[in-house]
């Protein structure tokens, strides 16, 4: 008969779940085992009974017999529990799944708690711009209704006159300074440069959704207020583009007004992105030689110049002269002003030979077209002499600063007295 071997009470304390399980495993086979071998004895001694005649005997074997059924009896109930033990481990291990199933929920949860809890916080953030854009939107709503008024001055304005106004005409001369400017050119005379010749750019005629907004941005940025004028022109190029598409020559013209303040404010790399981008779509919409392409280059040559990149604006400042002479002519005033810049540009890079070529065309334009007196005379005469002085011609220089000066003591007082010195 086989023995079962069970482990002392004192190791059983010392198992882990595993090792109970797998020596309820080693117990179950052996009970098996056990149970099968005293059924077989069982039914040796059936068998026996049957072929036993004495009562001595048969009654010694039926003893047996019933010893042996109680063993059995007691190894199926040993078996019963062993299986109710496997049951139960069953069922721990599914709890113990059931647990990291809601333990894996709690982390989802608190990882969506937190994204909630940031969420909140960023519509809290936005609400608070919200309100403030409210707060900004309501004053600029009450400077609009004031500037409306400007309609009934634009509406009395003619198309063709418009046109002809704001066609290629840049007051951009001061961006390239001479040397009277830049030791006298004030703040403020900075800023009303920018806001006139945001005002001015386009090459065509400003439609009139835009007019009031062009008035605004002008009166804002002559005041140093590019925190309003900036989101103004923002606003204005995301409701252009949502109405007309991006490729858009109104785009176009919001763009270098937006484009201009930045330059304004140092922020060049901004402003010649807008610029360029300026210059993509009225290329693609106006074409090439288009007056207001001419315009575009001419502000980005002049970024580019005070940015210290003269070889770079130089190219767009000669395209922008082919432009003006193929459309307006060789003679035009609008010419000899991009020859002023022309010739800046070259004066800083020591080009003198090309300078006072170009200066002297200016001037030939200026006296040819405007007349003697004209204040541009005055101005491209002043920065030619001052090429001179640079040059060390000191000779020239006198004579055309003698020439201004006469001709201011004229225009003022009368001829010159010839024994004057």
């Amino acid at each position: 008969m086989s023995t079962m071997v069970y482990p002392r009470e004192e190791k059983l304390e010392k198992l882990s779940q595993e090792e109970i399980i797998s020596n309820t495993k080693l117990v179950i086979q052996g009970l098996e085992a056990l149970k099968n071998e005293h059924n077989s004895i069982l039914h040796s001694l059936l068998e026996t009974i049957k072929c036993l005649k004495k009562d001595e005997e048969a009654n010694l074997v039926h003893e047996k017999s019933n010893l042996l059924r109680k063993s059995v009896e007691m190894i199926e109930l040993g078996l019963g529990e062993a299986q109710v033990m496997m049951a139960l481990s069953n069922h721990l291990n599914a709890v113990e799944s059931e647990k990291q199933k809601l333990r894996a929920q709690v982390r989802r949860l608190c990882q969506e708690n937190q994204w909630l809890r940031d969420e909140l916080a960023n519509t809290q953030q936005k609400l608070q711009k919200s309100e403030q854009s409210v707060a900004q939107l309501e004053e600029e709503k009450k400077h609009l209704e004031f500037m409306n008024q400007l309609k009934k001055y634009d509406e009395d304005v003619s198309p063709t006159e418009e046109k002809d106004r704001e066609t290629p005409k840049d007051s951009l001369d001061d961006l390239f300074p001479n040397d009277e400017e830049e030791h006298g050119q004030g703040m403020q005379h900075q800023h009303n440069s920018a806001a006139v010749a945001a005002a001015q750019q386009g090459g065509y005629e400003i439609p009139a959704r835009l007019r009031t907004l062009h008035n605004l941005v002008i009166q804002y940025a002559s005041q140093g207020r590019y925190e309003v004028a900036v989101p103004l022109c923002k606003q204005a190029l995301e409701d252009l583009e949502k109405t007309s598409g991006h490729d858009h020559p109104d785009v176009a013209t919001m763009l270098n007004i937006l484009a201009l303040v930045y330059r304004d404010q140092n922020k060049y790399k901004e402003a010649a992105h807008l610029l360029n981008d300026a210059l993509a779509i009225r290329e693609k919409t106006l074409g090439k030689d288009h007056p207001a392409v001419a315009a575009t280059l001419n502000n980005l040559a002049v970024l580019y110049g005070k940015r210290g990149k003269y070889k770079e604006a130089e190219p767009l400042c000669k395209r922008a002269l082919e432009i003006r002479e193929k459309v307006l002519g060789k003679d035009h005033p609008d010419v000899a002003k991009q020859l002023n810049n022309l010739a800046l540009l070259c004066q800083n890079q020591g080009k003198y030979e090309e300078v006072e070529y170009y200066y002297c065309r200016a001037l030939e334009i200026y006296e040819c077209r405007l007349g003697p007196d004209d204040a541009n005379v005055a101005k491209t005469k002043n920065n030619l002499a001052s090429c001179f002085l640079k040059q060390g011609k000191y000779k020239e220089a006198e004579i055309l600063y003698k020439e201004i000066l006469t001709r201011a003591h004229e225009k003022e007082f009368g001829s010159v007295d010839g024994k004057a010195t």
